[in-house]
């Protein structure tokens, strides 16, 4: 390689510099809120949270990339489910998911 070429392809690369940076910037981490009725180590609860986080990372969505999952558990007590789904709306997540018929009845 000559010396002009070699100092054309390195103006050319540094010039690319800033297009390759942006492209390398990490995506907007997208929030989701999640509220269950029920203990957050009820049997249940835990396998339907792994559910729901195995099912979005089979659509990409990985926890601490991409995505944060806040989870809030309201152990069966009306009072901490509407103080929970008051905290999660004050998070302005994306979306909030209501697991269970009481977080969705009651807030």
């Amino acid at each position: 390689m000559q010396r002009r070429e070699f100092i054309t392809f390195l103006g050319g690369a540094v010039a690319g510099w800033p297009l390759a940076a942006r492209a390398q910037q990490a995506e907007r981490v997208r929030r989701i809120g999640m509220l269950t009725g029920v203990a957050g180590e009820d049997a249940h609860t835990k396998v339907r949270t792994s559910a729901f986080v195995q099912e979005l990372q089979r659509l990409g969505w990985t926890e601490g990339r991409n995505v944060r999952i806040d989870i809030r558990t309201g152990e069966g007590n009306l009072a901490n489910i509407r103080k929970y789904a008051a905290e999660l709306v004050s998070l302005a997540p994306d979306v909030i998911v209501a697991a269970g018929a009481t977080p969705v009845a009651f807030t």
